[in-house]
């Protein structure tokens, strides 16, 4: 089924996470979030705070990043940005995945990584962020196994900043391999409506992206034009 703009508009993540943003850049993306009605404004972890005064008394939640873009802190490294953004009034948690780890094996390892993090974030939404363009098709399958153990809550395709983003293909696959509890989200490339609208055909229930409004705005003149279904 095809969501509204409205309903989109709640899957969103509305992100502002490049190394340049100001304060007066986070000021105005929690007034976006607020405007349309936006599920998350997800700021870097020192806007935290400025983030979640902006947005108190209202349904938008703060999100932030842990272990980003590279995922190899060790996890106790983690636990603690993990808890210090919880503090502070984070209540969405983007982890990065320990690649590294991934890539070499030590899949118990980043099994404890992700689970420390679920644990100090104390009931807050845990994504866990597996850059799906440095993965094979298996680590992806055994990604999906190792954060469903660890209790996370979404998985994650990409940080914007690698090599690739989210795809069709991989969104597929990885709702595929995941519970129906476990959410995808889809992140990295996606700046008009009708990539969002794939994405969610392809299995995602949460989109990630940083031109959240331009988006709902051609969704309003796009959805309307195009058939029922």
């Amino acid at each position: 089924m095809r969501p509204t703009p409205q309903e989109l508009a709640g899957m969103i993540d509305h992100t502002m996470i490049r190394p340049t943003a100001t304060e007066g850049d986070i000021i105005r993306l929690c007034q976006e979030a607020e405007t349309y009605r936006f599920c998350v404004a997800c700021v870097p972890p020192i806007y935290v705070p400025l983030a979640a005064r902006q947005l108190k008394d209202t349904e938008v939640r703060v999100g932030t990043v842990v272990g980003f873009p590279l995922g190899y802190q060790n996890p106790e490294v983690k636990m603690v940005e993990t808890a210090l953004a919880i503090r502070e009034g984070a209540r969405d948690i983007d982890m990065v995945i320990n690649i590294a780890a991934m890539k070499s094996g030590y899949f118990a390892l980043v099994k404890r990584d992700i689970e420390g993090v679920v644990r100090v974030a104390n009931g807050a939404t845990v994504k866990v962020l597996i850059e799906t363009c440095y993965l094979t098709e298996n680590e992806k399958i055994k990604a999906c196994e190792i954060l469903t153990e660890a209790g996370a809550h979404f998985i994650k395709t990409s940080t914007g900043l690698a090599e690739g983003g989210a795809t069709v293909e991989d969104v597929r696959l990885l709702r595929q391999h995941l519970p129906h509890w476990i959410g995808v989200k889809a992140a990295g490339g996606i700046r008009d409506c009708h990539t969002a609208l794939a994405m969610i055909e392809a299995g995602a229930n949460r989109i990630g992206t940083s031109t959240g409004p331009a988006i709902i705005d051609s969704c309003r003149l796009t959805i309307s034009n195009l058939p029922a279904n």
